[in-house]
């Protein structure tokens, strides 16, 4: 399932209404820089300037777990992201990216909400190509969320059952100045686990840092 689809939908649509006078100065990526460095179960960025923290029985990685392609994730949309938080037990999983945001985008937290409820037409429709237009989803609200370190962010999510197992699929869009934030992750509902649970710890200790 191209599961990255949406994030392109919003990147596009975010830098396309360039126009008038900049707004910040261009950035790119220094792919120079390592992504970051863990250290047990933290995750300090170097390329750009986020942490993230997980429980000692989930994984940190800078490189996608093969099982994420058994999901339905594509490769190509798993390079991109910078950062994957998952549970091998379970298979429930996060992907974070900080990406610098466009010249003349503007932001606010209306335009967010708007664009983060945006990419449900286009989940919607991988679902639908992938397991057929009978598959039944629960569409929830578009909420703001808190994020430290972030200006403004909203998250939507989705659940359904695939093979007997119920998911909730989840996405958040979020501005920073001067960096868009996109985290994309999923809770496969096994009995026994407390993956919602831990998932919320994770966001909760993830932080936009200052530069110095």
């Amino acid at each position: 399932m191209k599961r990255r689809l949406f994030f392109i939908f919003l990147l596009i649509f975010v830098l396309s209404g360039c126009a008038g006078v900049p707004i910040r100065e261009p950035m790119k990526e220094d792919l120079s820089l390592p992504v970051g460095k863990i250290e047990g179960n933290q995750f300090s960025g170097i390329r750009f300037p986020f942490k993230v923290s997980a429980p000692s029985h989930w994984k940190i990685a800078t490189e996608f777990p093969s099982f994420m392609l058994e999901l339905g994730y594509e490769k190509p949309g798993l390079e991109e992201s910078e950062v994957f938080v998952f549970n091998p037990s379970t298979q429930s999983n996060i992907q974070i990216d900080l990406t610098p945001a466009g010249r003349y985008a503007k932001f606010s937290q209306e335009k967010i909400e708007g664009l983060t409820t945006a990419a449900m037409g286009s989940f919607k429709h991988e679902l639908e190509e992938e397991h057929g237009k009978g598959i039944e989803v629960v569409v929830g609200p578009t909420e703001p969320i808190a994020l430290k370190g972030v200006q403004f962010a909203a998250k939507k999510y989705a659940t359904y059952t695939i093979k007997g197992i119920k998911r909730e699929q989840g996405w958040i869009y979020g501005f920073t100045e001067p960096y868009q934030l996109f985290i994309l992750y999923v809770i496969l509902e096994k009995e026994g686990s407390k993956d919602r649970e831990d998932m919320k710890n994770i966001l909760d200790s993830f932080e936009v840092l200052t530069k110095k």
